[in-house]
This record gives structure tokens, C-alpha cells and sequence, in this order.
């Protein structure tokens, strides 16, 4: 089995946990035996991917694979859609390429792409040309290609998904790990709703990283239950310990309670840092760190400040790599009070460095783990006695902290592959 896989980030240039799950999703594929030929919109850096084996547009047609260690992606190859944006390119201009290409290959004809883009939020301008772009490039790279299925993932791949289908025929599978209802609440950003709904009602079938999603799929977007599949994200195993020392404006006698994550309406920090609040007014020797970075960023130190604890709360910007275990490492509690939250691997993560976790009922991966504390995102006064208990009473932090770490075992990401590809065979079987 060959997949022809579409992905917008992978390590070590990644927003959040799209790129995570990428990673994991395609290392497990190899190991099962799965091809993938695994396009992105940016090249990825050989000096973070030592295991994988790296194929440009250039040497697409026949010179060697520039080969590193492929002891775990033997059987993926990047192909890099290198190129950056071309000067006063539109999303209309890339629409029209892609037109061409399909009546050249005398195949129906791609479904519209939306290009009216008034709106300013900031997936509009040059992101929506970005997506457009890569959608004209993977057809491209297709033509070169022999494969048997299409897997794209989330909504700035679903216009390439859609091309790539109409011009080869290939059935094709999108991976829903978020919507836009998760990011935006009840005020969507059309455009990008209508790409989302656009690819949801072309693919064969849906794969969702919980029945949460699956719920949002069907009722919010209108398509059948039958054409959506279930399959939760993993977690790797395989860790090195790090054993870096603590920050140095953080006390040895002090507790580190952890928020990391895009600080987003999604992510909900304005509720972590209410809970905050209401923990310092009872315990002092408490730091609560929010690693990440996003729209509410400004925002939300301005909130720490007018509460009153911005000396108590540090804030470490966009963590990636060996800076996520270090933080990992650090913290006592590891607390995820998402509004909305498709599946959450932060907290699969976050037990598998032996930190207990806080996550809100609203969360996908609150299907999954039992050995965790639960709370609705809203009830800021039982997420602060959630917080106390565990930082005062040792005999919880420690329950919460081997249970979880053995639950989080089960969760592998050789599982998940095995279920995308029962979901493929599903579909060949069709074919």
C-alpha cells in the first residue's frame, strides 16, 4: 500500500500538534509497512531529520534520494514544495493553474476554490495564496507519482486533496484534527469554513481524532455518520532524560504548574490564569509557566498583570524540541483548560515525562485517560481545588502520576497507523 500523504508543518517546523501527530502517524506507517510519500510546503531541515529520507522536487526525476538514517521512515519520502510565494500572486492565479491542469488531463473538473477572501483575519492574504499554491504544486508531483491513496490533513490541505483526487482518480481520505469551530467559536471564519465543508463532502472517507470531532463533523458540517471514522492520536514512547536544572527565577521549593500550548480563545488561557489566581490567594510557592505563543499572547499578560500575578506567572514563548521536554521535566502539573479540544497530545505527553494532568471535559483525549483529573473549562473554582489538591497532597501527585504514565502506554502510534490503514483497505476494497 502507497499513500500519497498531504501535511502543512512537520518537526522541527511546527505551530502545534498537527506537526506532532504527522510525525508520529508517518514513523508508525513505516514501521508497519505502509509507502508514504509525504508532501509538504516548506523543506524540511536534514539536521533535525536524521531518520528519514529526503526527496526534492529536483530530484524527482531520477537523481538519487539524498539519504540519512532510515532505521524509522524507511518507507516515507518527503517531497518539499520549495518555492515561496511568486510576487503579486493571487489565489485566483493558482485556482486557474489548476484548471488547466485537469482539462489537460481531459478529468472532470476540480470543484470551485473559493477565492473571495475579504475577510482579515490572519489565515487570509498570503496564507490562502500559500494554500492555493500547494494545491497547484501536489498536483505537480502527483503526475510523477504511483500511489493508491490520498491522506490530507486538516483544512490547507483539502483543496490539493480534492485536485490530486480529480486528477488521478485515487480515492481520497481527509484527517480532520481540528475545525473551525474549534478555533473560532460560533463566529467561523467562512472561507475557511466552506474549504473544511468543501473537502469533508469530496473525500471518501473522514478520519477523526475523536467522537467529539466526529460530532462536530456530522452535525455542524452535514455529512453522514457512516463516512467518518474514529482513530485517536499516540504518543512516542521513545525519550532520552534530559535532566536540565530549573529556571533560574523559579525557587527549588517552588511548584510549576504548566500551560503549553498556542495561546489561543481555542486553548482557553484566560480561564488557567483565573484558576492561578485563585491558588496563589492560599499557596504561595506556586509558578504557572504558559509555554506557547499566539493571538491572545499580548493579551493575556496584560491579564496576569492586572490580577495582580504577573510575577507568578512566567511566560516562555513558542517551545519546541528539547525545550518542550525540559519544561516537561520541570512541572509538577501539567493543566490543559481547552474551550475546544479535537483530541489534545500535550497531555499524552505530558504523561509520558511522569507529570500528572489537569485537562478540561471539552477535550477528545478526555475519551481516552481515566488516570487524569477532569474539569469543565468554565469552573475556574474546581480547577484551582484541582490544582491545590495535587501540588499539597503528595500521595494524589503520585497516584496520578504512575497511573497515568502507565495509561498512556496503550496509546501507541503503531495502533493508529494500523487504523488508517484498515480505513485505506476499506476503501480499495470499494474501488
Amino acid at each position: 500500500m502507497k499513500i500519497f500523504m498531504l501535511g502543512w508543518e512537520f518537526p522541527p517546523f511546527i505551530s502545534g500538534g498537527l506537526g506532532t501527530a504527522c510525525h508520529g502517524l508517518t514513523k508508525a506507517m513505516s514501521k508497519i509497512g505502509v509507502e508514504v510519500i509525504f508532501v509538504l510546503p516548506k523543506p524540511i531541515d536534514p539536521a533535525f531529520s536524521t531518520h528519514v529520507t529526503m526527496l526534492s522536487p529536483l530530484q524527482a526525476r531520477g537523481v538519487d534520494d539524498l539519504t540519512t538514517e532510515q532505521s524509522e521512515l524507511k518507507n516515507v519520502r518527503f517531497r518539499p514544495i520549495e518555492s515561496p510565494l511568486q510576487p503579486y500572486s493571487t489565489p485566483e492565479y493558482y485556482h486557474r493553474h489548476l484548471e488547466e491542469i485537469i482539462k489537460q488531463k481531459r478529468l472532470v473538473e476540480l470543484e470551485e476554490i473559493d477565492t473571495t477572501y475579504s475577510d482579515t483575519s490572519q489565515y487570509c492574504g498570503d496564507m490562502l495564496t500559500e494554500v492555493s499554491r500547494y494545491a497547484a504544486a501536489a498536483v505537480r508531483l502527483a503526475q510523477q507519482e504511483e500511489f493508491d491513496v490520498i491522506h490530507a490533513h486538516d483544512w490547507m490541505t483539502y483543496p490539493a486533496g480534492i485536485a490530486v483526487a480529480a486528477v488521478t482518480g485515487k480515492p481520497l481520505v481527509v484527517h480532520v484534527h481540528s475545525t473551525e469551530f474549534d478555533r473560532s467559536g460560533e463566529h467561523v471564519n467562512q472561507p475557511l469554513y466552506d474549504i473544511e465543508r468543501r473537502g469533508m463532502h469530496a473525500a471518501d472517507k473522514i478520519i477523526a481524532v475523536s467522537h467529539l470531532t466526529r460530532n462536530i463533523i456530522i452535525t455542524r458540517y452535514g455529512v453522514k455518520g457512516e463516512k467518518v471514522e474514529v482513530v485517536y492520536n499516540g504518543v512516542d514512547r521513545e525519550l532520552s532524560s534530559l535532566n536540565f536544572d530549573k529556571m533560574g527565577s523559579i525557587k527549588s521549593d517552588e511548584k510549576i504548574v504548566l500551560f503549553l500550548g498556542r495561546i489561543t480563545m481555542q486553548k482557553g488561557p484566560e480561564y488557567f490564569l483565573m484558576a492561578a489566581k485563585q491558588v496563589l490567594e492560599v499557596m504561595d510557592n506556586v509558578k504557572f509557566v504558559m509555554a506557547g505563543a499566539g493571538d491572545m499572547m499580548g493579551r493575556t499578560i496584560e491579564m496576569a498583570a492586572a490580577m495582580g500575578i504577573g510575577q507568578k506567572v512566567l511566560f516562555t514563548g513558542f517551545l519546541q524540541g528539547q525545550d518542550v521536554q525540559k519544561v516537561f521535566e520541570m512541572a509538577d502539573l501539567y493543566v490543559m483548560p481547552s474551550v475546544s479540544e479535537p483530541f489534545g497530545i500535550a497531555p499524552l505527553e505530558a504523561l509520558n515525562h511522569d507529570v500528572p494532568v489537569l485537562i478540561s471535559k471539552q477535550s477528545g483525549v478526555a475519551e481516552v485517560l481515566t488516570h487524569v483529573l477532569k474539569v469543565d473549562f468554565w469552573d475556574v473554582k474546581e480547577m484551582a481545588n484541582k490544582i491545590l489538591a495535587v501540588l499539597r497532597y503528595p500521595p494524589l501527585h503520585m497516584t496520578l502520576r504512575e497511573h497515568g504514565n502507565f495509561e498512556v502506554r496503550k496509546l501507541a502510534w503503531e495502533d493508529t497507523a494500523a487504523k488508517c490503514l484498515a480505513v485505506y483497505e476499506g476503501l480499495m476494497v470499494q474501488v
